[in-house]
């Protein structure tokens, strides 16, 4: 019996994205269904992220134009 798991297409992270942290946030983000985003809190829970590491992290994503915050929720930007 196979487990009951979800499709993904495949995720391409911006290679300038160094850190492994910035990158599992991305990913994170990137493999959400639209009615799951995510609140930073989320992120630091379910990732074992640093609040505070997460913030920077989402707020560089932002500068650069690969994530949008709306509503206090995280959204990969579609031209990312």
């Amino acid at each position: 019996m196979h487990a009951n798991t979800r499709q993904h297409p495949p995720v391409s992270i911006p290679a300038d994205l160094e850190s492994a942290q910035a990158k599992l946030i991305y990913l994170s983000l990137s493999l959400q269904d639209d009615s799951e985003t995510r609140t930073v809190d989320d992120l630091c829970c379910n990732l074992n992220v640093d609040k505070g590491a997460a913030l920077s992290i989402l707020g560089t994503l932002r500068e650069r134009g690969y994530v949008e915050r709306r509503d206090g929720r995280y959204h990969v930007l579609e031209s990312a």
